[in-house]
């Protein structure tokens, strides 16, 4: 299969160079793409949305990885590992963690397939390659890839640039982070014909000890554009390599040792120096787009993402029966442990395809689409050194172990318009999964086999009138386990989770303002949460809670006050409660596990209170002074709600400087200078704990994952 889609590719490309000319490319058919219009919600849709541009994703991007730039979009909490936000980032939306936060590029799915989650460290400077970014908060509109279960987003990089460019960004800041990248866009050539392309590099030494990071990637897109015809074939790559700062740094040591990073640090003496991560990942996406008539459109795409890499560890005193090795005697002395250096391979395909049908007709719009992509994935470790190298063949594998994953799904989406106010909506997605899991790391012998159907219905209804716009809907979502929950008995196996989400809301828009409101409450049936229980095959997995929910309102303004002054900001008051909670906790008195009851208590890292705010002042033409805040109550490390256990609330302030020269020789140049944490505050915004019984006492164990101080970044960007 994945032979057959690559030759699609080569095939389909070589075909685009030599189509046929068409008519003279004069509309804007195909200037959004068919692919994107499929999974983003329309204007009036009855769902929260955010939108951003071109314009306003280039304001803040000087390196810093994805998360960062959406950061001041409502109820979104972010962090970095490294501290600065170069790196491994991490991005909650609504306190929906990434897990369940479904992503697409070009309308394509992102989401790793096992871990469900996204790496956007694989695709280094991404940003620079998207015209636009919707979020969709909720359930949203049905998309393709994995059930959106709180929150969707999407990036589209598949717009015409319809004039030439050449431009290079360069940036420099704290922690020797640089960022350099240079793109190309030829515009429309011969009337039909676009190629763009970009080469990026961001190095950063990070604010954790040893956090540093080495990502480069690289984009290209060419296109065939008429008025009723655009194929389009992307290539895009990235390359990551980041020393690991996955542990965290313990609570007793956050106000000496701030920075402080154990990764490594079981090597005797100083800190193993290649304890990184490093990862390829490699994009190919093809799309035709067709409008058949006035008042029907289509489109289809192909894709194949290939990633391979490891991570690599120093292990002090591993015992080798942990590796499947038996002891060795060395003619004097019987060794069971050797300090060995070990690769966790992940090895991996994900191909497929998605396609829709789009019918517009004065009152009436029409989405037929969906798609089926495919996942196959090689797990493997190898051991590469052992201080006893005679314990230990040479390259050898101690698991090697393949997981297999289909997705189809199919989906209608209706809009009706009804007398001239109302609006209907009706959207219902079928999706099937099927899941192989050929063993597990510290498992090896179990084995999954699992067949999922979900139908996923949602309806809405929207009123406008004079700038004043009105929806409520309500949507149901429902997916699949990630990889770590199966790794369990055939009687402790996760069970699906499901969402029912009511939205309302209200929005006034005028020509300098605009403000509204809306009301969210998501029900949970079987959410899967962490809850210390050891299963039968002694790994910490999670478990099915039956009942929880978020409920909150989301609220948000702007305003130009004067042609010099602007302001914009959102907040969000939100409850987020699990019903009946049980805790484990390893007794290290009497051995075996305690447990703990509670009831009505917070969701892990769900903070009641996210705002966000940016005052504007635009002293001179070309140029603007931005003061950013932001705010973030107290979060809980676990779903107990003990205040031992908690990150203490933030409010942060950021100030972004522009300018921009206009010129004969240039398009455009633009000076950008952000002060980051100006009020150099001491935060964390993620951690995790681990609370156990000894001595007789509950024992809270607390990591967690700071960010800088002050620190800034400084970018020239020139457009030619």
């Amino acid at each position: 299969m994945k032979t057959l889609l690559l030759a699609a590719l080569f095939s389909a490309g070589c075909t685009m160079l030599y189509a046929q000319q068409d008519k003279k490319f004069n509309d804007t058919s195909f200037l959004e793409p068919v692919e994107v219009k499929a999974v983003r919600a329309a204007e009036t849709a009855p769902f929260a949305k955010t939108n951003l541009s071109k314009k306003e994703i280039e304001r803040s991007n000087l390196g810093q990885d994805l998360p960062f730039l959406l950061s001041q979009t409502p109820s979104t909490v972010i962090n970095s590992d490294a501290g600065n936000g170069v790196g491994y980032t991490g991005i909650r939306i609504r306190g929906t963690d990434a897990t369940r936060i479904n992503v697409t590029l070009n309308g394509i799915p992102y989401n790793d397939a096992e871990s469900q989650g996204t790496f956007f460290v694989d695709l280094p400077d991404f940003a620079s390659s998207a015209n636009s970014i919707q979020i969709q908060r909720g359930v949203g509109t049905s998309t393709n890839g994995t059930g959106a279960f709180g929150s969707s987003i999407n990036l589209s990089t598949n717009e015409v640039n319809s004039r030439s460019f050449v431009s290079v960004s360069n940036s420099y800041g704290s922690f020797q982070t640089m960022k350099n990248n240079i793109q190309f866009g030829t515009g429309i050539i011969g009337e039909h014909f676009t190629i763009d392309g970009r080469l990026s590099s961001i190095r950063s030494d990070g604010y954790i000890d040893r956090a540093t990071s080495n990502l480069r990637s690289g984009y290209f897109s060419t296109a065939y554009v008429s008025e009723r015809n655009s194929i389009r074939l992307n290539i895009f790559s990235g390359k990551e390599r980041t020393y690991q700062a996955w542990n965290g740094v313990p609570g007793y040591l956050l106000d000496s040792l701030r920075t402080y990073n154990s990764n490594g640090t079981e090597k005797p003496g100083t800190p193993y120096d290649n304890e990184t991560d490093n990862y390829i990942q490699t994009h190919y996406q093809l799309f035709f787009n067709h409008k058949f008539n006035d008042n029907w459109k289509g489109n289809l795409a192909l894709f194949f993402t290939k990633g391979r890499g490891y991570y690599e560890e120093y292990k002090a005193g591993a015992n080798l029966s942990d590796y499947g090795l038996p002891v060795y005697f060395n003619g004097i002395d019987t060794m069971k442990n050797t300090d060995l250096v070990r690769r966790l391979w992940l090895d991996n395909d994900f191909y497929g395809t998605i396609f829709s049908m789009q019918y517009q007709k004065e009152k009436n719009s029409l989405i037929l689409g969906g798609g089926w992509n495919g996942y196959d994935g090689n797990h493997y470790g190898e051991v590469i050194w052992a201080q006893v190298q005679a314990a230990v063949p040479a390259h050898y594998h101690w698991y090697d172990l393949d997981a297999h994953k289909n997705d189809l799904s199919f989906f209608a989406k209706w809009t009706k318009e009804w007398k001239v106010h109302w609006q209907y909506f009706a959207d219902a997605q079928f999706r099937n999964v099927n899941y192989v899991i050929n063993g597990f790391e510290s498992n090896p012998a179990i084995r999954i086999s699992k067949n999922f159907t979900f139908f996923n219905p949602k309806l809405g209804l929207t009123y406008t009138d004079k700038g004043w716009q009105a929806y409520a809907s309500i949507a149901l979502a429902a997916k699949e386990p990630i990889r770590d929950d199966y790794e369990a008995s055939p009687a402790q196996q996760p069970k699906p989770e499901k969402l029912y989400d009511l939205e309302c809301g209200i929005e006034k828009k005028g020509k300098d303002y605009s403000f509204g409101a809306g009301l969210y409450y998501m029900i949970y049936r079987d959410q899967l949460v962490l809850t210390g229980k050891i299963n039968d095959v002694g790994a910490y997995t999670r478990t099915n809670i039956p009942n929880s929910y978020r409920a909150g309102i989301e609220m948000q303004g702007r305003a130009t006050i004067t042609t010099w002054m602007n302001v914009n900001g959102n907040l969000t008051f939100s409850e987020n409660k699990i019903r009946n909670y049980t805790a484990y906790l390893d007794d290290y008195d009497n051995g075996g596990q305690q447990t703990r009851f509670f009831s009505g208590t917070s969701i892990s890292f769900s903070p009641a209170v996210v705002g966000s705010a940016s005052l504007n002042f635009i002293p001179l033409q070309n140029s603007e002074v931005s003061f950013l805040s932001k705010y973030v109550s107290r979060q809980f490390l676990d779903n107990t709600e003990q205040r031992s256990g908690s990150l203490n609330p933030y409010f942060l302030e950021n100030i972004r400087l522009s300018y921009g020269v206009v010129s004969k020789v240039l398009k455009q140049m633009n000076i950008i200078l952000q002060l980051n944490n100006v009020l150099n505050k001491k935060y964390e915004p993620s951690g995790y704990s681990y609370n156990y019984i000894y001595n007789g006492n509950v024992v809270n164990e607390n990591y967690y994952y700071p960010m800088a101080g002050f620190n800034w970044l400084l970018g020239l960007n020139l457009r030619f």
